[in-house]
């Protein structure tokens, strides 16, 4: 089972950001060889924290030594080869996946850049950052492909259009 704990900062806006989160990670890992994580009976937690630009911009000069702020931050808690046996592994019936940081103002900025509202936005995010949790990465193109590929489906799921897409 799947558990999203969220927290929303400033200048986030209200919403329902929880289900919103909780259909994009589910969308994202039905759609890879971990889907059984959306059936196990322990409790699969993902954290997601909406924040601004100023806290991204210092985890991501902390932990991926960029100064500057960055639209989504995943932070795996457990190994790719592991995920699999995960719910096994848990003593307490709980594992947390890993969490995700996304930046309201580069959101914002992208979303408006795109035409599109922001939460489309940070749906697409939150499935890019749940896919980094399960272990998958754009490091080289082959990756990168995949990793769009499997995006695109998650995101076909919840009625979204194909972000990659070249526009004439």
């Amino acid at each position: 089972m799947i558990h999203i704990e969220l927290t929303r900062e400033e200048p986030w806006p209200d919403g329902d950001w929880e289900a919103l989160a909780t259909s994009a990670a589910r969308a994202a890992i039905a759609q890879t060889p971990h889907g059984a994580l959306l059936t196990t009976a322990a409790i699969v937690e993902i954290s997601v924290r909406l924040t601004n630009d100023d806290e991204v911009h210092t985890l991501n000069q902390q932990y991926r030594q960029r100064d500057k702020p960055t639209n989504v931050l995943s932070f795996p808690m457990v190994q790719s080869d592991l995920i699999a046996t995960v719910s096994q592994n848990s003593d307490d019936g709980e594992v947390l996946l890993g969490d995700i940081v996304m930046a309201h103002g580069v959101c914002t900025v992208e979303a408006a850049e795109r035409g599109i509202p922001i939460a489309q936005h940070a749906t697409h995010l939150l499935v890019h950052g749940t896919l980094h949790l399960l272990g998958y990465d754009h490091l080289n193109d082959d990756e990168g492909d995949a990793m769009e590929a499997i995006e695109r489906d998650a995101l076909a799921v919840l009625g979204i259009a194909d972000p990659y897409a070249i526009e004439d």
